[in-house]
């Protein structure tokens, strides 16, 4: 037994903390999940469950009704297996080798230096945790464990007709207890690809690299509306301001690791004259200053420095710099609008996710989120214009739907009621700025009743990520309400 799982057993006898403690000691970041989905087929089979695992890759485990509720309608109960990869710059850490670590701090599980995984391994756990019980009452049950949800939504776009048998989903991927969810985003990825010439830095240039760290990060959907800084945005809108005036001139510059992750730092390798390092410190610092300013009360630990460098690569013409900077100075991000409809919802917005340079080109990736298609079309329009402008390439692919809310769903009104039972209360029934993956389900299945519901996980998709106990304790507790009070076949 693991110290955490020790230490946490002192706290609760919630069965699925043993199960999450097993998937955070099984690598599995998106793209890398096979490791966890051959020990879960494994497991499955040693509880002699029926296990498929379809052409893409997912994992659907079935398990019958329990004695006297064969006559329930059908629950998919579904997670994805895959976690975002994230790490602080300084912290040593494989995701396909390295196991997660969590540990207690306070009335949270977090991990050191890492992404915990509780998005959505809280959520698998619980699958797992139902699959395993011998005491729950439940109608005829199946979980569907997707692949690659983080990273491309591979194993929702890949589930065909005819797998799944239930009438009823529970995705298990929100993230704020007393919420639940009937309706999401969809998404478009975009990348943008900057051609650059490179040229000779002259001889009495010095380098140097600019850094900004940090920041808090976090999920691009759910935390998009908070005031986080983007660290690309804001090293793109120092050298906007700076470059032309110190003569910098571009060597390397990237920032972010994740599309759908706020990103937390950024770096610039630069040549400048040597006379004119000491003005640079100086305008660095009162930068660092302003954004302190500006964003002091949400970015606590927001540092930016300059380091000595030794890159001897060839760096940006001043004409390829131009551009780019321009752009990426240009490019929209954060919140384009909230909802009419929905109180205190982003309804569009936009993440400068990632940059990276290779010798001749920089690439730009972002992450367009919106609750309706016109939505989405407007900031693939304005991104294209941007594109236009800078003499750059613009692509985009990976689109996948929102989930459009019903609001005749049964097993909304179900969860409401047994919510309200239970703490004598109704949840709030919300509509998320995230991607779900209940809307591509709903191209297979398109009478498919769904809800989504969680327990409380803060800063996903971040190296802050943490789950909190009691939470999960509260989750347990409704999902084995809700599977009592499926009703029966028509």
């Amino acid at each position: 037994m693991s110290q955490f799982l020790t230490e946490i057993t002192r706290q609760t006898n919630n069965p699925i903390w043993p199960l999450f403690d097993k998937i955070c000691s099984i690598p599995h970041p998106s793209k890398h999940e096979q490791a966890l989905a051959d020990y879960i087929t494994n497991w499955a089979q040693s509880q002699n469950l029926a296990v498929k695992v379809d052409e893409v890759g997912n994992l659907i485990i079935k398990k019958p009704a329990t004695p006297g509720m064969e006559d329930r309608k059908g629950v998919v109960l579904q997670a994805h297996v895959d976690m975002v990869p994230q790490k602080n710059e300084d912290t040593e850490h494989d995701f396909t080798t390295d196991p997660i670590k969590p540990y207690i701090d306070g009335e949270w599980v977090t991990a050191t230096g890492t992404t915990l995984g509780a998005d959505n391994g809280i959520g698998m756990a619980s699958c797992l945790a139902v699959l395993a019980s011998t005491d729950i009452e439940h109608g005829p049950l199946e979980v569907l464990l997707t692949i690659d949800e983080e990273a491309g939504m591979t194993g929702a776009f890949g589930l065909k007709q005819g797998l799944l048998d239930g009438d009823i989903l529970l995705n298990t991927d929100s993230e704020q207890e007393g919420e639940v969810y009937m309706g999401c985003a969809g998404g478009i990825d975009a990348g943008f690809n900057f051609s650059i010439e490179r040229e000779i830095a002259a001889s009495e240039n010095t380098t140097k690299k600019l850094i900004i760290k940090g920041l808090k990060g976090g999920h691009s959907g759910c935390d998009i509306h908070t005031g986080r800084g983007n660290a690309n945005k804001l090293l793109a809108r120092f050298l906007a301001g700076h470059a032309q005036q110190l003569d910098i001139q571009l060597i390397e510059i990237r920032g972010g690791s994740l599309r759908n992750a706020i990103p937390r730092e950024a770096f610039a390798s630069v040549s400048l004259p040597q006379e004119n390092v000491a003005k640079l410190e100086l305008l660095f610092t009162q930068y660092t200053d302003i954004l302190k300013a500006e964003l002091g009360s949400v970015e606590t630990d927001l540092v930016s420095f300059i380091e000595d460098s030794q890159d001897d690569s060839q760096v940006f013409s001043k004409a390829s710099q131009q551009r780019l900077i321009a752009a990426l100075n240009a490019c929209p991000n954060g919140v384009i609008r909230m909802s009419d409809d929905i109180q205190g919802v982003v309804e569009t917005s936009l993440n400068l996710g990632v940059i990276t340079t290779e010798q001749n080109s920089v690439r730009a990736l972002c992450l367009i989120r919106s609750l309706i298609d016109s939505g989405r079309s407007q900031v693939e329009s304005m991104l294209s214009s941007v594109a236009t402008l800078a003499g750059a390439k613009i692509s985009f692919s990976g689109a996948y739907p929102g989930w459009k809310p019903d609001a005749d769903s049964e097993i909304m009104g179900v969860f409401r009621d047994m919510y309200q039972g239970i703490y004598g209360h109704k949840p709030n029934i919300m509509v998320i700025h995230a991607g779900l993956e209940c809307g591509l389900f709903k191209e297979p299945y398109p009478n498919m009743d769904m809800v989504s519901f969680g327990p409380t996980i803060k800063f996903p998709h971040s190296p802050d990520e943490k789950v909190k106990i009691d939470t999960v304790d509260l989750f347990w507790e409704q999902m084995v309400a809700l599977l009592k009070h499926i009703p029966k076949k028509a």
